[in-house]
């Protein structure tokens, strides 16, 4: 038995000199990789809510300025001898979002019209001067503040606008509750443990979901007063001994807030608890050691690394970037899948949206055209045929003074002719009709040189080549835009027009030396900025399949640069 006791001895030994500082060096990297883990897979999930929180938000926001169109266009057909009837019948498809009905009002708040719901319609118009409706001289629309229907006892919100033609109120009602379910089931299905707060500038609950409801939420509720200050971010909250991310975000132009809440550690706590038990169970240390590393290199943080890096590249619309498999442990893959699926009902509603913003664009365009008609055939002709009445009223009139009063006549009408003729090439580019994207984008970069104070140089390179009248039309309209904002808001001196054709792409780059801005992070945050400019940049380039690129640093000018790529001559 003492023979042995040597060996016994050098096992102790290499154990307590090798093994046992290997173990608890192992295990001390393996517990610190699951609270590593554990860190990172609780920041992916508040970006991921924080990022679906600002996406949910912008759905809302378009919901609520494809309301005010709505409204804008009855306001509009209200200019029209059309009859009340004969404009809700034209409407009815647009007028579909207003569970609460649309109603003509006069200023005085009297009762016109409207369509279904009398109860309430009745109510509002006793109670008019109690309620924010839009009233003269107002020229946009106004929301008005939830209102409780004393009959249905649903809040109801009233987008209204005036119309100075018929000295009507044109107002629509709609429930902010069925608004904020129909348009957040698609980020939020119904299951999931987040739980969805919707609150006015009073802090009123207008919707609320999920498995942590309050009834009543506290005034003083995280993310509330920042996301009503017009304010988004995420906050890590701890209740009891779990810990919630509470993602928060504004509506701007109702003033509500919207609130996430969620216990982050219901989507992974299952794989936390056996990675923390694996250590134990495994016997050669130095070897679970290295297979820990690499585990760890090669299952969570390369793919989490990759997953950052997709879903960077999907919030600019490449929504084909984020269905290749990052690989990595089962959480990472459940939550790429998630923001798949999420981005495939993004993709959806983006592509009805396209659609409707496309049909809007021709319907402008088209409008745009008859109005240059109109111009040109009959108000630029009785121009015309007025100066030519001053020029033979010239020669009848003796008297000096006379004389000196029509040659100012004959001069205003002069102006007025040369300022209707510009509004027409602007409303319809009869260059780009005639003579092509080139001619028509060199006429504009004259044009706007003439009429600011600004110097604008054209250039074109490689071989010309026509395009379809919708492309060409579309190219010459971002390129429009793109100058209007230098003139607007850059305070340049100095702006750049480039056209290149290349055998496969065509690129516009317009350049300036002005103030600059901050680009940015994603289109999503173009119109909560205030770029409605550089959004309907965005939206023209996208329904051609073209890419905008902007480049821009505050004191370095802007560039922007759209290509569009699969061109044919």
């Amino acid at each position: 038995m003492k023979r042995f006791l040597p060996g016994w001895r050098g096992l102790t030994q290499l154990f307590a000199v090798t093994v046992l500082p290997l173990t608890l060096l192992l295990l001390f990297i393996a517990f610190g990789g699951v609270n590593l883990h554990q860190q990172d897979m609780r920041a992916l999930v508040g970006e991921r809510d924080e990022r679906a929180v600002q996406a949910s938000a912008a759905a809302l926001e378009s919901e609520l300025h494809h309301r005010i169109a709505t409204i804008t266009s009855m306001a509009v057909l209200s200019s029209e001898d059309l009859t009340f009837e004969e404009i809700f019948a034209t409407t009815n498809d647009l007028a579909n979002d207003f569970n609460g009905g649309i109603a003509f009002l006069n200023s005085d708040g009297h009762l016109l019209a409207n369509t279904g719901n009398d109860r309430f319609w009745g109510w509002v118009s006793l109670n008019v001067q109690s309620h924010s409706l839009a009233s003269p001289p107002d020229r946009e629309p106004v929301f008005s503040a939830p209102i409780l229907d004393p009959n249905s006892k649903q809040l109801f919100v009233i987008v209204s606008a005036y119309s100075a033609y018929r000295d009507v109120i044109v107002a629509g009602a709609f429930s902010p509750e069925t608004l904020a379910a129909e348009t957040l089931s698609a980020t939020y299905p119904s299951g999931s443990h987040v739980t969805i707060y919707l609150l006015d500038d009073s802090r009123r609950l207008l919707f609320v979901s999920g498995a942590l409801a309050q009834a009543n939420l506290e005034s003083n509720h995280p993310g509330v007063l920042e996301a009503l200050q017009g304010k988004s971010g995420v906050l890590y909250v701890k209740k009891g001994k779990a810990e919630h991310v509470v993602a928060y975000s504004p509506i701007k132009s109702t003033g509500w807030a919207l609130i996430t809440e969620e216990e982050w550690e219901m989507v992974v706590s299952p794989s936390l608890q056996l990675t923390q038990m694996a250590p134990l169970v495994i016997v050669p240390a130095f070897v679970l050691a290295l297979i820990a590393l690499w585990f760890g290199a090669n299952q969570i943080v390369q793919p989490l690394q990759r997953l950052e890096s997709k879903a960077a590249v999907l919030a600019w619309g490449d929504f084909d970037a984020i269905k290749d498999s990052v690989g990595g442990i089962s959480e990472v893959r459940h939550l790429q899948m998630e923001l798949t699926e999420m981005s495939r009902k993004v993709q959806a509603a983006q592509n009805g949206l396209h659609d409707y913003i496309g049909a809007i664009t021709s319907a402008q365009e088209d409008e745009r055209m008859r109005l240059a008609r109109e111009l040109h055939d009959d108000t630029i002709q009785a121009v015309i045929a007025l100066k030519q009445r001053v020029q033979l009223a010239q020669k009848s009139v003796k008297d000096q003074h006379g004389r000196q009063s029509l040659n100012e006549l004959e001069t205003l009408a002069e102006q007025t002719i040369e300022n209707l003729r510009r509004l027409t090439r602007a409303l319809r580019p009869i260059y780009l009709e005639d003579l092509g994207l080139v001619t028509a984008l060199e006429m504009l970069a004259r044009e706007t040189s003439q009429n600011n104070h600004l110097v604008v140089e054209f250039q074109k390179t490689g071989q010309e080549r026509r395009l379809s009248r919708e492309v060409e039309l579309s190219l010459y309209r971002i390129a429009q835009e793109a100058l209007n904002n230098v003139v607007k808001h850059s305070k340049a001196s100095r702006a750049d027009l480039k056209i290149a054709f290349e055998p496969l792409k065509i690129n516009i780059d317009v350049r300036d030396n002005g103030n600059g801005f901050l680009v940015p992070k994603s289109p999503t945050e173009l119109a909560p900025s205030g770029h409605f400019g550089l959004l309907g940049i965005h939206e023209r380039a996208d329904l051609i399949g073209a890419r905008l690129e902007i480049e821009s640093a505050l004191g370095k000018g802007t560039r922007l640069t759209v290509i569009l790529s699969r061109v044919e001559g």
